[in-house]
């Protein structure tokens, strides 16, 4: 059964940073390819970053691609999402999703068929 559990959320000032991790388990994760969801308040959740199982390509949303970074550490089961510069409305939860399809996940951000975790709060104050 895949497991996904999130952690790293908190409270920050806008122009501040943060790390989420999310740790994997039951699963390959050589086979997975994994993406880090942003649920806003009173909005759908939105994908913001994927890396692909097979050679850790990495896709982001253009509204973070130039302040955050996602990596992975197979050893250790772990997906990563730094976040710098964080802004007010980066504010909600993050969840992190596994999904066997490369295309799905990481190109059209779709979470339709994808395992969930149960996700980590972030608030940026302003």
């Amino acid at each position: 059964q895949v497991g996904l559990v999130e952690s790293g959320g908190g409270l920050v000032q806008a122009g501040g940073s943060l790390r989420l991790s999310c740790v994997t388990s039951g699963f390959n994760m050589d086979h997975y390819n994994i993406a880090w969801f942003h649920q806003a308040p009173g909005k759908e959740r939105e994908g913001v970053s994927c890396i692909s199982s097979s050679d850790g390509q990495t896709y982001y949303h253009h509204s973070v691609e130039d302040r955050f970074t996602i990596s992975k550490d197979n050893a250790k089961r772990t997906v990563y999402l730094q976040m710098n510069s964080l802004k007010p409305e980066d504010t909600g939860v993050y969840f992190c999703a596994a999904d066997p399809n490369l295309f799905r996940l990481c190109v059209l951000f779709s979470g339709a068929e994808s395992s969930w975790g149960q996700g980590t709060q972030v608030t940026v104050s302003s």
